[in-house]
Protein backbone atom coordinates (compact mmCIF):
# COMPACT_ATOMS: atom_id res chain seq x y z
CA UNK A 1 0.00 0.00 0.00
CA UNK A 2 1.22 3.40 -0.71
CA UNK A 3 1.58 6.08 1.62
CA UNK A 4 -0.17 9.26 1.55
CA UNK A 5 2.51 11.22 0.28
CA UNK A 6 3.26 8.65 -2.08
CA UNK A 7 0.17 8.45 -3.21
CA UNK A 8 0.30 11.99 -4.22
CA UNK A 9 3.64 11.97 -5.81
CA UNK A 10 2.54 9.46 -8.49
CA UNK A 11 -0.70 10.90 -9.03
CA UNK A 12 0.94 14.08 -10.32
CA UNK A 13 3.13 12.02 -12.06
CA UNK A 14 0.03 10.62 -13.86
CA UNK A 15 -0.98 13.60 -14.27
CA UNK A 16 2.13 14.94 -15.85
CA UNK A 17 2.63 12.54 -17.98
CA UNK A 18 -0.70 12.77 -19.29
CA UNK A 19 0.05 16.94 -20.48
CA UNK A 20 3.05 15.64 -21.50
CA UNK A 21 1.26 13.15 -23.89
CA UNK A 22 -1.78 15.63 -24.72
CA UNK A 23 1.05 17.92 -25.91
CA UNK A 24 2.78 15.51 -28.56
CA UNK A 25 -0.80 15.10 -29.61
CA UNK A 26 -1.53 18.40 -30.52
CA UNK A 27 2.48 19.13 -31.94
CA UNK A 28 1.69 16.20 -34.05
CA UNK A 29 -1.87 17.68 -35.24
CA UNK A 30 -0.74 21.14 -36.04
CA UNK A 31 2.38 19.52 -37.50
CA UNK A 32 0.84 17.75 -40.20
CA UNK A 33 -2.03 20.24 -40.63
CA UNK A 34 0.60 22.73 -41.83
CA UNK A 35 2.11 19.98 -44.01
CA UNK A 36 -1.06 19.10 -45.63
CA UNK A 37 -2.85 22.92 -45.79
CA UNK A 38 0.02 24.27 -47.71
CA UNK A 39 0.54 21.47 -50.23
CA UNK A 40 -1.04 21.52 -53.64
CA UNK A 41 -4.56 20.15 -54.54
CA UNK A 42 -7.57 21.31 -55.95
CA UNK A 43 -10.42 19.07 -56.46
CA UNK A 44 -8.70 16.18 -59.51
CA UNK A 45 -5.59 17.36 -58.44
CA UNK A 46 -4.88 16.23 -54.85
CA UNK A 47 -2.29 13.12 -55.54
CA UNK A 48 0.56 15.41 -53.52
CA UNK A 49 -1.92 15.75 -50.64
CA UNK A 50 -2.50 12.08 -50.79
CA UNK A 51 1.69 10.92 -50.71
CA UNK A 52 2.21 12.52 -47.95
CA UNK A 53 -0.84 10.92 -45.60
CA UNK A 54 0.24 7.91 -46.95
CA UNK A 55 3.69 8.69 -45.65
CA UNK A 56 2.40 9.65 -42.39
CA UNK A 57 0.20 6.82 -41.59
CA UNK A 58 1.91 4.12 -42.74
CA UNK A 59 3.66 3.48 -39.20
CA UNK A 60 -0.17 3.57 -37.69
CA UNK A 61 -2.37 1.43 -39.85
CA UNK A 62 -2.79 -1.64 -40.05
CA UNK A 63 -3.44 -1.37 -43.73
CA UNK A 64 -3.32 1.46 -46.04
CA UNK A 65 -6.13 1.05 -49.20
CA UNK A 66 -7.11 3.74 -52.57
CA UNK A 67 -9.97 2.93 -54.71
CA UNK A 68 -9.13 3.79 -58.07
CA UNK A 69 -10.01 7.69 -58.00
CA UNK A 70 -7.17 7.70 -55.22
CA UNK A 71 -9.53 8.15 -52.20
CA UNK A 72 -6.97 6.27 -49.32
CA UNK A 73 -8.33 4.42 -46.51
CA UNK A 74 -5.69 3.77 -43.49
CA UNK A 75 -7.30 0.62 -41.29
CA UNK A 76 -7.03 0.43 -37.60
CA UNK A 77 -8.30 -2.97 -36.93
CA UNK A 78 -9.83 -3.35 -33.70
CA UNK A 79 -11.24 -6.23 -31.50
CA UNK A 80 -14.11 -6.93 -34.27
CA UNK A 81 -14.12 -7.02 -38.19
CA UNK A 82 -17.74 -5.59 -37.85
CA UNK A 83 -18.92 -2.95 -37.89
CA UNK A 84 -16.69 -1.22 -40.20
CA UNK A 85 -16.62 2.73 -39.21
CA UNK A 86 -15.46 5.07 -41.62
CA UNK A 87 -14.44 8.20 -40.62
CA UNK A 88 -13.92 10.61 -44.01
CA UNK A 89 -12.82 13.66 -44.42
CA UNK A 90 -12.17 15.31 -47.85
CA UNK A 91 -8.48 16.38 -48.69
CA UNK A 92 -9.60 18.14 -52.06
CA UNK A 93 -9.29 21.62 -52.11
CA UNK A 94 -11.52 24.49 -53.87
CA UNK A 95 -9.02 26.16 -56.64
CA UNK A 96 -9.12 26.76 -60.70
CA UNK A 97 -7.99 25.58 -63.93
CA UNK A 98 -6.90 27.39 -66.41
CA UNK A 99 -9.24 27.92 -69.44
CA UNK A 100 -7.36 30.36 -71.62
CA UNK A 101 -4.25 32.34 -73.06
CA UNK A 102 -4.91 35.90 -74.64
CA UNK A 103 -2.04 37.43 -76.99
CA UNK A 104 -0.97 39.39 -74.35
CA UNK A 105 0.01 35.92 -71.94
CA UNK A 106 -2.78 36.46 -69.54
CA UNK A 107 -5.10 33.49 -68.72
CA UNK A 108 -8.60 32.89 -68.12
CA UNK A 109 -9.85 30.46 -65.14
CA UNK A 110 -12.77 27.91 -64.38
CA UNK A 111 -13.50 27.03 -61.15
CA UNK A 112 -12.82 24.18 -59.14
CA UNK A 113 -15.05 24.36 -56.62
CA UNK A 114 -17.42 27.08 -55.07
CA UNK A 115 -16.00 30.33 -55.00
CA UNK A 116 -17.73 33.99 -53.91
CA UNK A 117 -16.42 36.38 -57.16
CA UNK A 118 -15.31 39.90 -53.99
CA UNK A 119 -13.26 37.41 -52.40
CA UNK A 120 -10.35 36.47 -55.70
CA UNK A 121 -9.27 39.79 -56.59
CA UNK A 122 -6.05 40.37 -55.69
CA UNK A 123 -5.61 36.61 -54.66
CA UNK A 124 -1.83 35.55 -55.39
CA UNK A 125 -1.77 31.75 -56.51
CA UNK A 126 -0.07 29.08 -58.03
CA UNK A 127 -0.22 27.36 -61.50
CA UNK A 128 1.03 24.05 -61.69
CA UNK A 129 2.41 23.46 -65.28
CA UNK A 130 4.18 20.56 -67.26
CA UNK A 131 7.37 23.13 -66.37
CA UNK A 132 6.95 23.31 -62.69
CA UNK A 133 5.51 26.13 -60.51
CA UNK A 134 4.40 29.57 -61.58
CA UNK A 135 3.82 32.55 -59.23
CA UNK A 136 0.81 34.96 -60.16
CA UNK A 137 -2.20 36.62 -59.12
CA UNK A 138 -6.10 37.37 -60.11
CA UNK A 139 -6.69 40.81 -61.41
CA UNK A 140 -8.69 42.73 -63.82
CA UNK A 141 -9.08 46.05 -65.14
CA UNK A 142 -7.43 48.76 -63.12
CA UNK A 143 -10.32 50.67 -61.11
CA UNK A 144 -8.61 54.23 -62.98
CA UNK A 145 -9.78 53.08 -65.82
CA UNK A 146 -12.93 51.59 -64.84
CA UNK A 147 -16.25 53.82 -66.06
CA UNK A 148 -18.36 55.63 -63.64
CA UNK A 149 -21.52 53.56 -64.56
CA UNK A 150 -19.72 50.08 -63.71
CA UNK A 151 -17.77 51.76 -60.69
CA UNK A 152 -20.30 50.05 -58.42
CA UNK A 153 -20.74 46.68 -59.79
CA UNK A 154 -19.46 43.63 -58.34
CA UNK A 155 -16.75 42.29 -61.03
CA UNK A 156 -17.03 38.56 -61.66
CA UNK A 157 -14.62 35.88 -62.18
CA UNK A 158 -15.59 36.18 -65.83
CA UNK A 159 -13.98 40.04 -65.92
CA UNK A 160 -10.76 38.50 -64.23
CA UNK A 161 -7.43 37.12 -65.28
CA UNK A 162 -4.34 35.33 -63.65
CA UNK A 163 -1.26 37.61 -64.74
CA UNK A 164 1.78 35.57 -64.53
CA UNK A 165 3.81 38.23 -65.49
CA UNK A 166 4.24 37.00 -69.46
CA UNK A 167 3.80 39.24 -71.85
CA UNK A 168 2.70 37.60 -74.94
CA UNK A 169 1.21 34.31 -75.58
CA UNK A 170 3.98 32.55 -77.05
CA UNK A 171 5.86 33.75 -74.14
CA UNK A 172 3.40 32.22 -71.57
CA UNK A 173 3.13 28.64 -73.61
CA UNK A 174 6.91 28.53 -73.03
CA UNK A 175 6.93 29.26 -69.26
CA UNK A 176 4.51 25.78 -69.70
CA UNK A 177 1.39 26.74 -69.48
CA UNK A 178 -1.44 24.91 -71.02
CA UNK A 179 -4.97 24.77 -70.74
CA UNK A 180 -6.38 22.33 -67.99
CA UNK A 181 -3.45 23.30 -65.91
CA UNK A 182 -4.63 23.56 -62.11
CA UNK A 183 -3.89 26.68 -59.50
CA UNK A 184 -4.38 27.21 -56.07
CA UNK A 185 -4.24 30.40 -53.46
CA UNK A 186 -0.72 31.32 -52.17
CA UNK A 187 -1.09 31.05 -48.95
CA UNK A 188 0.61 30.20 -46.13
CA UNK A 189 -0.35 28.21 -42.30
CA UNK A 190 -0.08 30.60 -39.65
CA UNK A 191 -0.39 30.72 -36.45
CA UNK A 192 -2.27 33.15 -34.43
CA UNK A 193 -3.20 34.29 -31.24
CA UNK A 194 -0.26 32.59 -29.46
CA UNK A 195 -0.57 29.54 -31.08
CA UNK A 196 -4.05 28.92 -30.15
CA UNK A 197 -5.99 30.05 -33.52
CA UNK A 198 -4.55 28.88 -37.61
CA UNK A 199 -5.14 30.71 -40.40
CA UNK A 200 -4.61 28.90 -43.90
CA UNK A 201 -5.90 27.59 -47.47
CA UNK A 202 -7.58 24.35 -47.75
CA UNK A 203 -9.21 23.96 -44.17
CA UNK A 204 -11.95 22.83 -46.36
CA UNK A 205 -11.45 19.58 -45.49
CA UNK A 206 -7.88 19.07 -44.85
CA UNK A 207 -9.22 19.69 -41.39
CA UNK A 208 -11.39 16.96 -41.33
CA UNK A 209 -8.68 14.23 -43.00
CA UNK A 210 -6.05 14.99 -40.30
CA UNK A 211 -8.57 14.76 -37.11
CA UNK A 212 -9.13 11.17 -39.39
CA UNK A 213 -5.63 10.58 -39.48
CA UNK A 214 -5.05 11.50 -35.90
CA UNK A 215 -8.17 9.32 -34.46
CA UNK A 216 -6.60 6.33 -36.14
CA UNK A 217 -2.64 6.95 -35.08
CA UNK A 218 -4.25 7.80 -30.91
CA UNK A 219 -6.23 4.65 -31.39
CA UNK A 220 -2.64 3.12 -32.23
CA UNK A 221 -0.04 4.69 -30.04
CA UNK A 222 -2.39 5.05 -27.19
CA UNK A 223 -3.60 1.46 -27.36
CA UNK A 224 -7.16 2.03 -26.74
CA UNK A 225 -9.62 -0.87 -27.08
CA UNK A 226 -12.22 -0.51 -29.98
CA UNK A 227 -15.27 -3.24 -30.44
CA UNK A 228 -14.88 -2.54 -34.64
CA UNK A 229 -12.31 -1.36 -37.66
CA UNK A 230 -11.93 1.66 -38.38
CA UNK A 231 -11.34 3.06 -41.56
CA UNK A 232 -10.08 6.72 -41.37
CA UNK A 233 -10.36 7.95 -44.93
CA UNK A 234 -8.72 10.86 -46.89
CA UNK A 235 -11.57 11.25 -50.02
CA UNK A 236 -10.83 12.96 -53.17
CA UNK A 237 -13.22 15.95 -55.73
CA UNK A 238 -15.93 16.86 -52.90
CA UNK A 239 -15.77 19.90 -54.04
CA UNK A 240 -16.97 19.19 -57.48
CA UNK A 241 -19.71 16.54 -56.79
CA UNK A 242 -18.93 14.14 -53.71
CA UNK A 243 -17.34 12.08 -56.14
CA UNK A 244 -14.44 10.41 -53.54
CA UNK A 245 -17.55 9.88 -50.98
CA UNK A 246 -19.33 7.72 -53.56
CA UNK A 247 -16.17 5.21 -54.52
CA UNK A 248 -15.13 5.22 -50.95
CA UNK A 249 -18.35 3.51 -49.44
CA UNK A 250 -18.22 1.07 -52.50
CA UNK A 251 -14.28 0.38 -51.15
CA UNK A 252 -14.58 0.24 -47.48
CA UNK A 253 -18.70 -0.99 -47.22
CA UNK A 254 -19.25 0.90 -43.75
CA UNK A 255 -21.58 -0.19 -41.03
CA UNK A 256 -21.67 3.35 -39.77
CA UNK A 257 -20.14 6.64 -40.96
CA UNK A 258 -18.60 10.10 -39.41
CA UNK A 259 -17.84 12.57 -41.88
CA UNK A 260 -15.38 15.03 -40.31
CA UNK A 261 -15.76 18.57 -41.89
CA UNK A 262 -15.72 22.56 -41.70
CA UNK A 263 -18.58 24.05 -40.57
CA UNK A 264 -19.65 27.84 -41.15
CA UNK A 265 -18.70 29.90 -38.03
CA UNK A 266 -21.52 32.67 -37.60
CA UNK A 267 -19.62 34.48 -35.14
CA UNK A 268 -18.65 37.61 -37.78
CA UNK A 269 -20.27 40.58 -38.44
CA UNK A 270 -23.42 40.48 -40.17
CA UNK A 271 -24.66 37.00 -39.57
CA UNK A 272 -27.94 36.70 -37.97
CA UNK A 273 -28.90 35.14 -34.90
CA UNK A 274 -29.93 31.77 -36.08
CA UNK A 275 -28.57 32.27 -39.68
CA UNK A 276 -25.38 29.57 -38.48
CA UNK A 277 -25.01 28.49 -35.23
CA UNK A 278 -21.54 27.40 -34.64
CA UNK A 279 -18.87 30.28 -32.46
CA UNK A 280 -14.96 29.07 -33.21
CA UNK A 281 -13.95 27.72 -30.33
CA UNK A 282 -16.71 26.81 -28.55
CA UNK A 283 -16.28 23.07 -29.35
CA UNK A 284 -16.92 20.68 -32.59
CA UNK A 285 -20.14 20.91 -34.27
CA UNK A 286 -22.90 18.07 -34.10
CA UNK A 287 -24.61 18.66 -37.17
CA UNK A 288 -28.48 18.27 -36.89
CA UNK A 289 -28.89 18.76 -41.34
CA UNK A 290 -27.47 19.52 -44.33
CA UNK A 291 -28.73 20.38 -47.64
CA UNK A 292 -27.38 16.85 -48.17
CA UNK A 293 -27.86 14.67 -45.21
CA UNK A 294 -30.56 14.67 -42.11
CA UNK A 295 -28.27 12.48 -39.97
CA UNK A 296 -29.23 8.94 -38.27
CA UNK A 297 -31.14 10.55 -35.43
CA UNK A 298 -29.90 7.65 -32.71
CA UNK A 299 -26.12 8.05 -33.80
CA UNK A 300 -26.97 11.92 -33.58
CA UNK A 301 -28.03 11.74 -30.04
CA UNK A 302 -24.91 9.11 -29.33
CA UNK A 303 -22.49 11.77 -30.37
CA UNK A 304 -24.17 14.04 -27.89
CA UNK A 305 -24.70 11.69 -25.15
CA UNK A 306 -21.29 10.71 -25.19
CA UNK A 307 -20.02 14.95 -25.40
CA UNK A 308 -21.42 15.59 -22.09
CA UNK A 309 -20.53 11.97 -20.38
CA UNK A 310 -16.77 13.11 -21.38
CA UNK A 311 -17.01 16.72 -20.73
CA UNK A 312 -16.19 17.51 -24.38
CA UNK A 313 -17.69 21.15 -25.28
CA UNK A 314 -19.65 20.51 -28.72
CA UNK A 315 -22.22 23.02 -30.45
CA UNK A 316 -25.16 22.10 -32.62
CA UNK A 317 -25.90 23.31 -35.74
CA UNK A 318 -28.12 23.62 -38.79
CA UNK A 319 -26.49 24.25 -42.64
CA UNK A 320 -29.03 25.09 -44.61
CA UNK A 321 -26.60 25.24 -47.96
CA UNK A 322 -23.93 22.99 -49.11
CA UNK A 323 -23.44 19.34 -48.53
CA UNK A 324 -20.42 17.10 -47.53
CA UNK A 325 -19.64 13.38 -48.16
CA UNK A 326 -21.92 12.16 -46.11
CA UNK A 327 -24.37 12.97 -48.93
CA UNK A 328 -22.96 10.37 -50.81
CA UNK A 329 -22.00 7.81 -48.04
CA UNK A 330 -25.29 7.57 -46.22
CA UNK A 331 -27.31 6.42 -49.43
CA UNK A 332 -24.49 3.49 -49.77
CA UNK A 333 -26.34 0.25 -51.03
CA UNK A 334 -29.43 0.16 -48.38
CA UNK A 335 -28.11 2.80 -46.57
CA UNK A 336 -25.67 3.92 -44.08
CA UNK A 337 -25.85 5.57 -40.36
CA UNK A 338 -24.41 8.49 -41.02
CA UNK A 339 -23.49 11.94 -38.92
CA UNK A 340 -21.33 15.14 -39.38
CA UNK A 341 -19.07 16.61 -36.99
CA UNK A 342 -17.76 20.01 -38.01
CA UNK A 343 -15.08 22.60 -37.12
CA UNK A 344 -16.63 26.00 -36.88
CA UNK A 345 -14.27 27.87 -39.23
CA UNK A 346 -14.38 31.57 -40.42
CA UNK A 347 -13.86 32.57 -44.18
CA UNK A 348 -14.21 29.14 -45.69
CA UNK A 349 -13.78 28.86 -49.77
CA UNK A 350 -11.43 31.85 -49.31
CA UNK A 351 -7.64 32.09 -49.50
CA UNK A 352 -7.08 32.35 -45.95
CA UNK A 353 -9.60 30.17 -43.19
CA UNK A 354 -9.45 30.69 -39.47
CA UNK A 355 -9.62 28.18 -37.51
CA UNK A 356 -9.81 27.42 -33.53
CA UNK A 357 -7.07 24.49 -32.61
CA UNK A 358 -8.90 23.77 -29.62
CA UNK A 359 -11.66 22.73 -32.13
CA UNK A 360 -10.04 20.15 -33.93
CA UNK A 361 -8.57 19.07 -30.34
CA UNK A 362 -12.27 18.47 -29.26
CA UNK A 363 -13.08 16.78 -32.25
CA UNK A 364 -10.66 14.25 -32.03
CA UNK A 365 -11.54 13.11 -28.23
CA UNK A 366 -15.16 13.58 -29.11
CA UNK A 367 -14.83 10.92 -32.54
CA UNK A 368 -12.38 8.52 -29.94
CA UNK A 369 -15.31 8.41 -27.34
CA UNK A 370 -17.90 7.70 -30.25
CA UNK A 371 -15.84 4.86 -31.87
CA UNK A 372 -15.33 2.98 -28.64
CA UNK A 373 -19.27 3.02 -28.37
CA UNK A 374 -19.74 1.37 -31.68
CA UNK A 375 -20.15 -2.19 -30.79
CA UNK A 376 -21.95 -4.63 -33.25
CA UNK A 377 -24.98 -4.33 -30.60
CA UNK A 378 -25.22 -0.37 -30.53
CA UNK A 379 -24.50 0.34 -34.52
CA UNK A 380 -27.66 -2.34 -35.06
CA UNK A 381 -29.60 -0.37 -32.53
CA UNK A 382 -29.03 2.83 -34.75
CA UNK A 383 -31.69 1.66 -37.55
CA UNK A 384 -33.88 -0.85 -34.77
CA UNK A 385 -37.41 0.43 -35.63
Amino acid sequence: MLGKNQGKTVSKLLSNLNKLSSTLHEEWIVRVLEDLTNSFGPAGYEREVLSKIKGYMQNYADEIMSDKLGSLAFVKKGDSERPRVLLAGHVDEVGFVVSGINEQGFLSFAPLGGWFDQVLLSTRVIVRTQKGDLHGVIAAKPPHLIPPEEANRVITKENMFIDIGASSLDEAKNMGIRIGDPVIPYSNFTLMKNGEVAMGKAFDDRVGAVIAMEVVRRLRVDNIPHPNTVYGSATVMEEVGLRGATTIANLVDPDVAIVLEVDIAGDVPGIPAGQAQAKMGKGPCIVTMDASMIPNQALKDLAIRVAEENNIPYQLSLVAKGGTDAGRIHIHKVGCPSLVIGVPTRHIHSAASIISLSDVNNAVKLVIEIVKKLSAETVRKLTEW
